[in-house]
């Protein structure tokens, strides 16, 4: 079964046609894209957010490691 932008069953007329390169992207093509219909400056704030709420993880878990290697007898203080 052909998958677009995964698998394709080229037949041996196709494959001459391409000068026998074997090149998937030549056979597969690519998936379709889903649209996207989620307006812009709504999606960039939605992706702001999510990016301070992840750096603010990063920085629990910097904490978190920093501490760890202090109880380890490795120092403790954060690089920043």
């Amino acid at each position: 079964e052909d998958v677009p932008g995964f698998c394709k069953s080229a037949t041996v007329e196709e494959i001459r046609r391409h000068g026998y390169v074997m090149t998937p992207g030549r056979y597969v093509g690519v998936p379709p894209s889903e649209e996207d219909t989620e307006p812009f400056e709504e999606k960039m704030a939605r992706l702001v957010a999510e990016l301070r709420e992840r750096q603010a993880e990063a920085r629990r878990l910097d904490e978190a490691i920093w501490k760890n290697l202090e109880n380890l007898g490795f120092g403790g203080k954060l690089p920043y």
